[in-house]
């Protein structure tokens, strides 16, 4: 199991790098988005340069926002190509895999729209993905996309789609914590995992034990399934000293 953060697109990706190796973590999820951190933003040999001196890995992360399932194709088709540039640059910074938050905003029509509209985006992006030797991954999201059936109607018509499990999502909005069954039913196909806590309503992003999280039941669940791969903590506060707490945490519960 390794343990990462993610940058803030505020900051310049140098910075964020430079404390994440002094804070011992093992990768950085690279979210490449504006104000300060978009594709085209970055300096790419400066970036590759540092990771190199610290030993950083990479998982690319894309901006949740982005209208992959939007119903007017010429916006659906700029999203495409951004993400299209994106996981270009993540591939020249290392990344093994790069996720995707699947996009049902699109009013006055209904979910099998919205699902259909982010499929066709995801199959145009696997052929460049494919040559990048890069994988693609859905992420779970809160209402939308957050259980087994849910989840089933991307996993199961794109085969070579990972999935994103983002532990936090799991716990939000539902009568009970999802990832048990999402990792009985689709664990072979994770990728990369987020952690975080909250109190069941709100995508606060605490610390490990400020919520509701039931985090040795989660951490069980990654395990029976088999994986031990890249968990990213996105703990979202100023201090990084419970990012540092969290990281002791899930090393604590992971070996005990």
């Amino acid at each position: 199991m390794r343990i990462g953060a993610m940058n803030h697109p505020r900051h310049r990706v140098e910075d964020e790098i430079l404390w994440m190796a002094e804070m011992g973590l093992d990768f950085i999820d690279l979210t490449l988005e504006p104000p300060a951190a978009g594709h085209w933003q970055i300096d790419v040999g400066s970036v590759q340069e540092l990771l190199k001196e610290t030993g950083l890995g990479v998982i690319g992360h894309t901006a949740y926002y982005l209208p992959l399932g939007h119903p007017f194709e010429e916006v659906r088709e700029g999203a495409v190509e951004a993400f299209a540039s994106t996981l270009q640059t993540l591939a020249r910074l290392g990344a093994c895999c790069m996720n995707i938050h699947p996009d049902f905003k699109a009013p006055m029509h209904d979910a099998s729209f919205s699902v259909e509209q982010n499929l066709k985006s995801i199959r145009e992006l696997l052929p460049l993905a494919r040559r990048l030797d890069m994988e693609l991954m859905i992420e779970n999201l809160p209402r939308d996309i957050n259980n087994v059936q849910q989840l089933g109607r991307f996993l199961d018509p794109v085969p070579e789609l990972g999935l994103h499990l983002d532990i936090g999502h799991t716990n939000l909005r539902v009568h009970q914590n999802t990832t048990a069954a999402i990792m009985e039913r689709y664990g072979h196909r994770v990728r990369h995992v987020h952690l975080h806590d909250n109190r069941g309503d709100d995508d606060l992003h605490l610390p490990l034990g400020a919520g509701t999280l039931d985090l040795e039941s989660c951490i069980g669940s990654l395990k029976a399934a088999g994986y031990d791969g890249t968990i990213t903590l996105e703990v979202f506060s100023p201090d990084r000293d419970l990012l540092r707490f969290s990281a002791d945490k899930l090393r604590r519960v992971w070996e005990g």
